[in-house]
């Protein structure tokens, strides 16, 4: 007889036996999907979190362009970036803030204060305000509108502070004309956004360009456009995967800057508070696939042994028939392999069941925590989703496979050793 087919009436015959074996195989099964799942939903969501929070590094240097920021932020390395250029300005058609305080002794240098009159606000040419530290942090809101974006490159739009805006009565969508810093220009800005700034007003006296209040953001080019000279970036902030990274984006300012021509700092305290807990919740998921796989094969393989030793008397008969001792072997691989395949589905239906809620229990403390580091949003990593995909499943059904046919090789090596006279004289 075929032992394929006598394996099949073998697992019919004993039911509650089949029973018991495919139950062990299906909880090793739905821990090693689960182990899969863990490990495929930490790798997702360390990216997702790469992506959101990653590392940022700043770079200075005197003379330091926006055309050159723009050269080092496209590189293959940087996710975002945000070069600041900051400038002076005037205002037409609308009355910036003065500070409410008196000028101590009244005096000063003529010409800076006639400078301080002309050049009121504070302009900061910005390529992606989301980017800038206040407004990362969350201190500083927007109220109304939205901030400036990488789309906004080549329009004149500017984001300003709630207090300049109530002042004018100014809302999101109204123009304001500014005026250059040498009076030759004069730009209309359209007001994409009002943000808010926690920062109290001096309470003594300042001058008007200092008053957080007066503050405005613009997107770079409208910023070159109000400057005088060559306007020069004071600092630019790049935002990379990993810290792994940073290396890699220093070798390659260097060539685009000059060795020891700049200041590089690298921030990655957001990186480390985030997603290294993950990257641990994956290494702790593949050390489960492994230790379970191994017990797995361990725990078959004394069971099988167990059946064997059972099973002696048939084996006996078998050989003494004829029948070849790698067929007996065969035969209780298959037995084994045939509950497999049915315990992986239960396990994949189990997985598809219970995986999200798996997900968010096992990943949601570290997913949940709020983002507050320099270059990331106020906003919290979401879960990655457990799925279960056939890739999985088919890691699974390899693995379970792998240990039915080791937990049957193994002890089927005392078959070989059988000799069928002994085995039909200990049974008499």
């Amino acid at each position: 007889m075929n032992f394929v087919k006598r394996a099949g009436m073998s697992l019919g015959a004993r039911k509650s036996k089949t029973a018991v074996l495919l139950a062990i195989f299906v909880v090793i099964c739905t821990l090693l999907l689960g182990g899969f799942l863990l490990q495929a939903a930490a790798a997702r969501q360390e990216a997702d979190a790469q992506r959101t929070i990653g590392v940022d590094v700043t770079v200075r240097k005197k003379g330091l362009t926006a055309a050159l920021a723009d050269r080092l932020g496209a590189s293959d390395l940087v996710h975002r970036y945000n070069p600041e250029l900051p400038v002076r300005a005037g205002a037409r058609g609308f009355t910036p803030l003065t500070s409410n305080a008196p000028k101590a002794g009244g005096t000063g240098a003529g010409k800076h204060k006639r400078g301080a009159e002309k050049d009121p606000l504070a302009v900061n040419g910005v390529r992606d305000s989301g980017m800038l530290l206040p407004f990362s942090y969350g201190s500083t809101k927007i109220m109304a509108g939205r901030g400036i974006t990488p789309a906004d490159a080549g329009h004149d739009v500017a984001v300003i502070e709630q207090r300049l805006a109530e002042k004018n009565h100014v809302k999101a969508g109204d123009t304001v004309q500014v005026r250059s810093e040498d009076g030759k220009r004069t730009v209309p800005l359209t007001v994409v956004g009002i943000f808010q700034d926690p920062t109290q007003d001096p309470t003594g006296w300042t001058r008007p360009h200092e008053l957080p209040g007066n503050t405005l953001y613009v997107p770079v080019g409208t910023a070159q456009q109000l400057g005088t000279g060559t306007a020069t970036v004071s600092e630019a902030v790049f935002k990379i995967g990993s810290p792994d990274r940073a290396e890699q984006l220093h070798a390659e300012a260097e060539r685009l800057l000059g060795k020891g021509s700049f200041d590089f700092r690298v921030n990655d305290k957001a990186y480390r508070d985030q997603v290294r807990p993950i990257q641990r919740v994956g290494t702790f998921a593949g050390l489960i696939v492994w230790v379970i796989a191994l017990a797995g094969a361990l725990i078959l393989g004394l069971i099988v042994a167990l059946q064997i030793r059972e099973r002696r008397a048939e084996l006996g008969v078998l050989l003494a028939m004829g029948e070849k001792k790698w067929k007996l072997v065969s035969q209780h691989a298959v037995e084994v392999a045939a509950v497999a395949l049915p315990a992986v589905a239960l396990a994949a239906l189990a997985g598809s069941l219970a995986g999200e809620h798996a997900g968010d229990a096992l990943l949601g403390r570290q997913a949940g925590k709020p983002v507050a580091a320099a270059g990331a949003r106020d906003a919290e990593i979401a879960p990655a989703a457990v799925r279960v995909e056939a890739a999985t499943v088919g890691k699974v059904t390899g693995i379970g496979l792998g240990i039915s046919l080791v937990s049957t090789v193994v002890p089927g090596i005392g078959i070989l050793r059988l000799h069928p006279r002994s085995i039909l004289a200990d049974t008499e």
